[in-house]
């Protein structure tokens, strides 16, 4: 995502100073960490009393108003938000919690950027009552973030210009003289990348991909959104990585696109999170648990995958590859390298 839409974040300035509104560290894990059966019923009440809840996302702007939408109408509490892509989130949370300040009260965004917090120590570790529903890959061992969705990483092409017919079924296919001048890539899918090359093998999968781009060059793009849309428009006809997400909104609304995933389909867990020093603790534990339960419905609507199992059951049965957000983190300077290296320097 390029492009940070920002809403205000109200901040009740008196209230504040008095702690009427802002809870003590202890307080907050008190809170989050509850497994009492009123659980909800305390964290309604509150949250009643608090109003409204800051919100940091990358999610897109339509599917962060369904869930806004969805909250208030549940709960009757306002849930305000501040938008940008991934990598501005953390900088934001990062940059404010060294200066003292914690203005968020959730964060819901990519696994490696909230394992990134995790190191930080910005966020507080929680339970929920939804933890049995969900995947296993959405649980993190030290709990302080955990999965709401899995962004798929799926092959996308224009239906006008790519026939069914001639799509190919594995990595190795796309040497083919006939893909040259027609394949797109985003700009910074470096954990797709990782994986992709992972699952092939480090040195097989590394030659493979600058044959690729010596023989038939790759468009690189930079957000997921705007590749998909050039997949539509048929600048680009076939896409290595797109989310599964973005092509099937575009599908539905009868663009020329569609979208599958040469096995097995990469996935990457991204998550929600609570501020360690949250302004208001019991709608942002409530807006938690929110996220890993009703709020999946709503996660579904928007073409999403989920993992609450509930959500849906045919999830825990797709053959997928998960990115280790942790391994990921600790390798970053390897893969950036090779991406930049093999992909975007070279591309055409």
């Amino acid at each position: 995502m390029t492009h940070a839409a920002f809403f205000p974040l109200v901040v009740v300035c008196s209230l504040a100073a008095s702690g009427a509104l802002r809870a003590q560290p202890a307080d907050v894990a008190g809170l989050a960490l509850y497994e009492g059966a009123d659980r909800g019923q305390r964290l309604a009440k509150g949250a009643q009393a608090e109003r409204e809840i800051n919100l940091y996302s990358s999610l897109v702007l339509e599917d962060l108003n369904a869930l806004a939408t969805a909250f208030d109408k549940r709960h009757g509490v306002k849930l305000k938000f501040w938008r940008a892509g991934s990598e501005k989130v953390v900088q934001r949370i990062v940059t404010e919690g060294r200066a003292g300040r914690f203005d968020f009260d959730v964060v819901e965004t990519n696994g490696p950027e909230l394992e990134s917090l995790h190191r930080e120590r910005l966020l507080q570790k929680a339970g929920s009552p939804h933890f049995p529903d969900l995947l296993p890959e959405a649980i993190r061992p030290h709990r302080e973030w955990i999965g709401t969705r899995l962004n798929l990483f799926v092959q996308a092409y224009n239906t006008k210009l790519v026939r069914k017919d001639e799509l190919p079924k594995s990595y190795e296919d796309f040497l083919h003289p006939k893909w040259k001048g027609r394949l797109g890539i985003e700009a910074e899918d470096i954990d797709w990348f990782a994986m992709v090359i992972k699952e092939i093998g480090e040195a097989k999968g590394l030659k493979l991909f600058r044959d690729i781009v010596a023989g038939n060059g790759l468009s690189v793009r930079k957000g997921h959104t705007l590749l998909a849309g050039l997949v539509a428009s048929g600048e680009v006809p076939f896409a290595l990585a797109v989310y599964n997400h973005n092509a099937e909104k575009l599908k539905q609304r009868g663009a020329p696109v569609d979208w599958y995933a040469i096995a097995p389909a990469i996935a990457r867990v991204n998550g929600v999170a609570l501020s360690r020093k949250p302004p208001h603790p019991h709608a942002a534990v409530l807006f938690y648990d929110f996220m890993l339960g009703e709020g999946q419905a709503v996660l579904v609507r928007g073409n999403y995958v989920p993992t609450n199992r509930k959500a849906d059951p045919g999830a825990a049965r797709t053959r997928l590859k998960f990115v280790d957000p942790a391994v990921m983190l600790d390798e970053s300077a390897k893969w950036e390298k090779l991406y930049a290296e093999i992909i975007t320097r070279q591309s055409k």
